[in-house]
């Protein structure tokens, strides 16, 4: 958001950039304004619906702006400090900071900010770490963290001389974190594996290659092909909550997308209405603002199924954790030539590893089974994919 007093803006103009965990979300205006005054600097970590910014009518002029926040129940000064000493300095410092000050066991009132005006932000916590460390314990070589749900004399003993870097938690590696252990401990998984021989499935993606404008890829094929299953046994087409089962008439599917910050699943809406070219383009356009932060947090909400592939990085197979509270999770393995059997005799074709992870909650194992044997059918007769 601009620091500037009095800036304008119209209808529709992006006033505040928020980023969350996994999305970069522009927030536009409503309707036109003046930004009066703004509340928090850039960058700053606020609560859900805490106050940002004083926003007032095109024109409008206030003499008096502190009169007008406290009026409004709002306080007029940033986030204030106060340290120890109890000598009412004023210390900028994002709330981010501060909780991590307080974790590491330091002062808000020893530190130099280095954020916008001198304010504390979270490198200045962990450089400060860093330096209380190695002035503690030498270079690489600190007692490791310890996580206090487990045994932590055991911990210590074991790693007490091994080097180690730490490497932060990042707010989007904590919010993994804390979904897929919510999915392993709510959602109890079986698992249904399957092997398709995908000769036809890449034959026929060469040749939409060759003769459209719209690059496909395998995934693509997939995604389209796991959207047809779900039409085709719809029982699989479900979620959990807390009371029913909710069935949906269109298929929203999410695609996992590998990115410097972490794994994010965009999702792709309304797949079974799509065609593969369309399923190509949307993919394309995920996955590149994925990698780039741009996914708006709405783009990241719903869909029964993710589809992840691991064939890029050369893995086989894998069983995924469910993300919740999505009912299932796709594992595609990479395309390898094997000995096949065809009519009894012994030939070489191209396999692919799938594995399917299920909540058993609202699908029972037959259910899987059969989505299984109907998305092996169509890899393997890919021009069903297409009617």
């Amino acid at each position: 958001m601009a620091g500037a007093r009095e800036q304008t803006f119209t209808v529709q103009d992006a006033i505040v950039t928020v980023v969350t965990e996994k999305a970069v979300v522009d927030v536009p205006a409503d309707a036109d304004g003046v930004i009066l005054k703004t509340l928090v600097p850039a960058g700053a970590v606020v609560q859900v619906g805490a106050p940002i910014a004083l926003l007032g009518d095109p024109g409008e002029v206030v003499e008096d702006l502190g009169a007008l926040l406290v009026e409004l129940g709002v306080a007029p000064d940033p986030v204030l400090s106060t340290p120890a000493d109890g000598m009412g300095v004023r210390i900028f410092s994002s709330p981010l900071a501060r909780r991590l000050a307080k974790e590491a066991g330091l002062s808000i009132s020893d530190l130099k900010g280095t954020g916008p005006g001198g304010r504390i932000v979270r490198r200045d916590i962990q450089q400060a770490t860093q330096t209380h460390d190695t002035s503690h314990h030498g270079p690489a070589l600190a007692r490791p963290p310890v996580d206090s749900s487990v045994a932590t004399p055991a911990i210590a003993a074991a790693y007490n001389d091994s080097p180690y870097t730490d490497i932060p938690h990042t707010r989007m590696r904590r919010a993994i974190a804390a979904r897929l252990t919510e999915s392993t401990r709510n959602a109890p998984h079986f698992f249904v594996r399957g092997t398709a021989r995908v000769d036809k499935l890449l034959k026929l993606r060469a040749r939409l290659n060759d003769s459209g404008s719209v690059k496909v890829s395998v995934n693509d094929v997939v995604v389209k092909a796991a959207a047809r299953a779900h039409v085709l046994v719809p029982a699989i087409n479900v979620i959990w909550t807390p009371d029913a089962v909710r069935s949906f008439s269109g298929v929203d599917i999410s695609v996992a997308v590998a990115t410097d910050r972490g794994l994010v699943t965009p999702v792709l809406r309304a797949v079974d209405q799509m065609t593969l070219s369309a399923v190509a383009a949307a993919s394309t356009d995920l996955v590149r603002r994925a990698r780039s932060g741009r996914l708006l947090q709405g783009e990241l909400e719903g869909g029964t199924l993710t589809v992840t592939n691991l064939g890029v990085f050369g893995a086989e197979d894998l069983a995924a954790i469910i993300n919740p509270p999505q009912s299932a999770i796709l594992a595609v393995g990479a395309a390898r030539e094997k000995p096949v059997v065809t009519k009894s005799r012994p030939n070489v074709g191209t396999v692919m590893s799938l594995t399917l992870s299920v909540d058993h909650r609202p699908i029972d194992e037959a259910v899987a089974a059969q989505w299984m044997a109907v998305f092996i059918s169509l890899l393997e007769e890919p021009v069903r994919i297409l009617l």
